[in-house]
């Protein structure tokens, strides 16, 4: 473990004049970077807890963005990196195979088939982050179409404000206009479906309706609808009930299209149960995991295909129906080690079991929150967010100073502008949970008084 004082480490400063220094950060602007002090930088980790260079611990309020599940520095997953260490870190899947992707395939179309029984989603392909798995979705879908003698349909269809990842392939099915409107001149054009902004049955009978018009108008010319199911969550914790996505894929189905379901975030317990879908009832064409796959621990995403369309790229060498898409470190051993103790831990034990005891805290604590500071509470299982009200506009960026004030209170959240995400890991208790909401509130009264 590092000591924060050794005088043979770069010492807290040097760190931080480095990261400015050096590294380019994600969905960051450097010249507010540089504005807000000295960068937070974890060096280590407990639980449910990060420590920084000096030594100061915050309560993982995001889960490491949406991907811890049983907390850091698990005994069961740190050991099976460390036996997968004394075996092999890393060999290619191309031409070879390694045993804990052969392994974690498996049971991952096991679990998958107990889950949603029927769905038939037996085929695993590996990649490394949920925007990858989300595009070898797409490359397969399509493909998939024109080996099948529909070469009309080119297109995809995705719901308004979707987000399914940085790729280009998945910035396209996007549809959140600050992160991806820079780009459109690269981007293929996608039919977008309307998505409610909550689950409210009368606006989500409207977003059908016109769902119902799209389709009729376009359907012959889809590859595949892709959706988030339950929660859309980088558009700020949009919610729509079981019943809406059911009938919106059953139109997608009937039109012709394949189902494309992106649990890359609500998938491992997030929405209270192992995967969304369970909720929804329907099985997907494609269903692309990420985030919670391996606990939090290692870059790993996974798309499984169904047996029919696995044989639809069955051929001879000459026939070209091969999927050529690939990653240098696909079904990455050390990921796959701590994927399969990530669901032994599932299956052995009482994750999902404890799960409404703390959405139940999440929710409480939430509601204690004073109105005079939320204009709504977000929440489904333990993802939610917290819309601050307020009338200082965007330039203010009230939810970032909010979360930048979180930590001052020993808790580390992140905004969707307005919005502060909550979404801790599962390991986390009720109590913690209860600390989590009670360092945002402090946060938002500094800052707003």
């Amino acid at each position: 473990m590092r000591a924060v004082s050794d005088p043979a480490l770069p010492s807290p400063e040097q760190l931080e004049q480095w990261d400015l220094d050096h590294v380019w950060h994600p969905f960051t602007q450097h010249q507010e970077w540089e504005a807000d002090g000295p960068p937070l930088i974890v060096d280590r980790a407990d639980g449910v807890y990060l420590i920084d260079v000096r030594g100061r611990r915050y309560l993982d309020g995001v889960s490491s963005l949406w991907t811890n599940v049983h907390g850091h520095r698990h005994p069961a997953l740190d050991a099976a990196v460390r036996d997968q260490l004394d075996r092999v870190a890393h060999s290619t899947l191309l031409g070879l195979s390694g045993t804990p992707a052969v392994h974690l395939a498996r049971r991952l179309a096991q679990l998958v088939e107990a889950r949603l029984p029927g769905s038939g989603l037996r085929r695993v392909f590996y990649t490394d982050a949920g925007s990858t798995a989300v595009e070898v979705a797409l490359k397969m879908a399509f493909q998939w179409q024109q080996q099948a003698g529909n070469t009309a349909r080119t297109r995809f269809a995705a719901l308004t404000e979707a987000y399914h990842g940085d790729t280009l392939g998945s910035v396209s099915v996007g549809g959140i206009d600050l992160f991806h409107a820079v780009y459109k001149g690269l981007l293929f054009d996608a039919v977008r479906l309307p998505a409610p902004e909550r689950a409210a049955p009368a606006e989500e009978a409207a977003c059908l309706e016109r769902a119902a018009a799209l389709f009729a108008a376009h359907g012959d010319t889809l590859a595949a609808v892709v959706v988030e199911p339950l929660v859309q969550g980088a558009a700020g914790m949009r919610m729509h009930s079981p019943d809406f996505l059911r009938r919106l894929l059953s139109m997608a189905r009937d039109a012709g299209a394949l189902v494309i379901v992106d649990e890359v975030a609500t998938g491992f317990g997030r929405t209270g149960t192992l995967f969304a879908m369970e909720q929804v009832g329907f099985s997907p064409d494609l269903l692309c995991l990420a985030k919670g796959l391996s606990g939090g621990y290692l870059p790993l995403a996974a798309t499984l295909a169904t047996e029919r369309i696995f044989d639809g790229f069955r051929g001879d060498s000459q026939s070209h129906r091969t999927l050529f898409h690939g990653h240098t470190y696909t079904g990455n051993a050390l990921a796959c080690a701590a994927a399969l103790a990530n669901l032994d831990l599932f299956e052995q034990g009482d994750v999902l079991a404890g799960l409404p005891a703390r959405v139940a805290a999440l929710g409480q604590a939430m509601a204690a929150v004073p109105d005079r500071y939320v204009v709504e509470r977000r929440q489904k299982g333990l993802m939610a967010g917290l819309l601050l009200r307020h009338h200082r506009g965007p330039a203010a960026r009230i939810g970032h100073r909010v979360c930048m004030a979180a930590r001052d209170h020993g808790v580390v959240v992140r905004p969707l502008g307005d919005l502060v995400v909550l979404m801790p890991p599962l390991a986390m208790t009720p109590d913690q949970i209860g600390d989590v909401v009670a360092g945002v509130h402090a946060a938002i009264v500094d800052v707003l008084g």
